[in-house]
């Protein structure tokens, strides 16, 4: 796990250098602007993360969980009050001058850690069929717990915040024992939700226009980030451009450092690079199952389902995103995507998966 984390926070850093130094020579002067700060960052997390796992157990991460839950509902809700936008046009940031935080992003690993705890510690509750109880355990307090970051995430019109808070909230509490009648009905519920958001919201309803219709839609304004995109993704071909050799970055893909990276990689190293993107996320995946099946204990197991399924959701929902599988929503690509918070707690949570793996039952290397 370490060295497949390894590689790709080093693929990440070549990355995020290639694909920003043209923007940040052209709005901050500096062609190193974003790589500098990207590298701070990394060596901020690693050191801490580095000090928890040597001394961190896995109970001790499921108990900073309920701590870290309530950190991030009091820093969503500052977020609606002082929060920043950061240009983007939706207050999602806390601006504290010389960095900045995205709460969501907190939000989403203390559910995993909160969930994981609660759902293992009441497991007797959750499948007992007496006085309603693998409903009032499986369900309903569950729900609140989510429900309580969705709906601060929701004021803050963060679409694929929503999306991935309620499919991993889901995925632990299906891990977790809740009854499959009880997930797929929830399940019907969301796709409700979802029909309603889209039906009751002007931006969600432009944004899924945009997607069946791309063909139609103004290629200047709501389309162009994404055809941009698939362009940079088709001239690639099979081996690309070369590195640093993008087009696309010189003004066409907006901020191409964040969310569409991957277009990069696919425009610089063509088809093999982004074949191997993709492989080193998939053994990542692997090797978080792997743990997440030999922990010691059920709260040590979920918490390793849950977070390694964290990182596959991103990847499958920001490669499916900027080759326009579904429609475009502000999501990171693990790893790679420019943006400090959102390292940081990648780093963070490859150091949970450190520490349960070395109280794990496998056999160590």
């Amino acid at each position: 796990m370490l060295l497949i984390a390894a590689a790709l926070v080093l693929f990440g850093c070549v990355m995020v250098y290639s694909a920003s130094s043209v923007y940040a020579e052209q709005y901050h002067n500096d062609r190193s602007y974003f790589i500098v700060r990207h590298l701070v960052f990394l060596v901020f997390a690693v050191g801490i993360t580095a000090a928890a796992v040597r001394f961190a157990t896995p109970r001790f991460w499921a108990d900073f969980g309920v701590v870290l839950y309530a950190v991030s509902i009091i820093m969503l809700l500052l977020v609606l009050a002082v929060g920043s936008d950061l240009g983007s046009g939706a207050k999602r940031w806390l601006d504290f001058g010389i960095f900045t935080v995205q709460p969501s992003e907190i939000g989403k690993l203390a559910l995993v850690l909160l969930l994981a705890r609660y759902m293992a510690g009441r497991q007797d509750r959750i499948r007992s069929v007496r006085r309603g109880g693998s409903f009032r355990y499986g369900v309903l307090y569950p729900a609140f717990m989510i429900g309580g970051l969705l709906i601060l995430v929701a004021l803050e019109k963060h679409i694929s915040g929503i999306m991935i808070i309620g499919m991993l909230g889901i995925t632990v509490m299906f891990l977790g024992g809740t009854k499959p009648a009880w997930i797929l009905s929830i399940l019907g519920v969301i796709a409700l939700a979802g029909v309603l958001l889209i039906a009751l919201f002007p931006y969600a309803q432009a944004r899924v226009d945009t997607w069946i219709h791309i063909e139609e839609a103004d290629p200047l304004g709501a389309a162009w980030q994404t055809l941009q995109g698939l362009m940079a993704i088709g001239s690639g071909g099979l081996f690309g451009r070369g590195l640093g050799m993008s087009r696309q970055k010189y003004g066409y893909v907006s901020q191409p450092q964040n969310d569409f990276i991957f277009t990069i990689v696919c425009e610089e190293l063509g088809f093999f690079g982004a074949f191997l993107v993709i492989a080193l996320f998939a053994l990542f995946v692997w090797r978080g199952f792997y743990i997440a099946r030999n922990a010691g204990d059920l709260t040590s197991s979920l918490m390793a389902y849950g977070l390694t399924f964290k990182v596959a959701l991103q990847v499958a929902m920001n490669i499916a995103v900027v080759t326009n599988s579904m429609p475009n929503t502000g999501i990171s690509l693990p790893f790679f995507s420019y943006g400090g918070t959102s390292l940081m707690l990648q780093i963070f949570e490859v150091g949970i998966l450190l520490s349960i793996s070395r109280f794990g039952n496998h056999r160590k290397l």
